[in-house]
């Protein structure tokens, strides 16, 4: 296993959210199929403050859904942070009992995928369509548990109902720790530009600590994140897939440490061979092997190798698990090469 220490230094940056003292200001943020414990763990390991789970579906939660038990799985993290997604009030509360009972550290409650199976069953982002419930659900959760809660939301449904500020007032009265806000609206999904001016809003509508959310691809996107936005702390998605360390150089970065070295490729391919035995001891062979599939294809797609090609396309489509872990020390080795010719 790999040592923190051993890669990053020692970020200053404090930040609080409730009575989770954290040691910067990036952040992990929740993606659905994609922040399993295995990225989660090596996020965190590589300098992210915070990461958190995938989204739980409540009710499947309180089913005790081998998938949703998978998702909620947080062996080896310091600061566990579970996401769940619901909406009904009674529901809520006790899948966050049953998360905080299960060691989770902070309960985050999504107000903001924009996923249509997800909206249709009136949760994420369709909650910023009537605040009423949306509140009903925040003060149901808070007073379930001891540990600190948030929330994530986008900017509103769509152009004309921008209502993040609301919410946030609203999130704040129900006592809620910390808030997130991706920078578009519901209608908008992935497309086009986040709009980190317009969280601005947010901050400034609520005394709670606000992370910006949306298209932080740089260390130069984080500090314009947080110059626009005016927020507490970054969380970063997308640009984490395939670099978990991307968040750790991030926290450093907003911590004013000096950066370290860009990581050689002995050590990405240490990275990605955890995550993927991770993944293997975590659902097994066959079902780890598909799951790590994605994961596999954007480590691979960083490694800088004019003869990698060949190497890539057989990592993905291989049916054997031995020989994919083969494959991944190969396509590493092959930059190791290139690199000292």
């Amino acid at each position: 296993m790999i040592q923190s220490d051993q890669i990053v230094g020692k970020s200053t940056s404090d930040f609080a959210v409730g009575s989770l003292q954290l040691s910067g200001r990036a952040f992990l943020a929740p993606m659905a199929g994609v922040t399993d414990l295995g990225m989660r763990r090596a996020a965190e390991r590589l300098g992210a403050a915070l990461t958190v789970t995938e989204m739980l579906d409540a009710d499947f939660y309180l089913d005790r859904d081998p998938a949703a038990a998978l998702r909620a799985e947080g062996t080896g993290i310091a600061h566990h942070v579970v996401q769940i997604a619901g909406c009904r009030p009674e529901t809520m509360a006790e899948s966050a009992r049953r998360a905080e009972a299960a060691g989770a550290a902070m309960i985050d409650i999504n107000m903001g995928c924009p996923a249509k199976r997800v909206t249709g069953g009136f949760a994420g982002s369709a909650l910023m369509r009537d605040l009423d419930l949306a509140a009903g659900l925040i003060r149901a959760v808070v007073r379930a548990v001891k540990v600190p809660v948030s929330v994530k939301m986008r900017l509103g449904w769509d152009a004309d109902s921008l209502n993040a500020p609301e919410l946030a007032r609203r999130a704040e009265a129900e006592g809620v720790a910390m808030l997130t806000v991706h920078g578009r609206s519901r209608c908008q999904f992935y497309q086009g530009d986040a709009d980190w001016t317009a969280i601005r809003q947010v901050k400034q509508a609520t005394a709670l600590p606000v992370v910006a959310n949306g298209d932080c691809k740089s260390l130069e996107d984080a500090d314009d994140m947080l110059r626009l936005s005016g927020a507490d702390a970054v969380m970063i998605g997308r640009a984490a897939v395939g670099r978990p360390w991307f968040v750790g150089e991030v926290a450093r970065h907003l911590a004013g440490l000096p950066q370290s070295a860009p990581l050689d490729a002995a050590t990405r391919c240490a990275v990605a061979l955890e995550h993927y035995r991770t993944l293997l001891e975590l659902m097994g062979a066959a079902q780890g092997l598909r799951h790590a599939r994605k994961h596999l294809a954007a480590y691979a797609a960083y490694v800088q190798s004019p003869d990698s090609a060949g190497l890539r396309r057989r990592l993905v489509v291989s049916e054997n698990s031995a020989e994919v872990e083969s494959l991944l020390v190969s396509l590493f080795e092959s930059e190791e090469r290139a690199v000292a010719a």
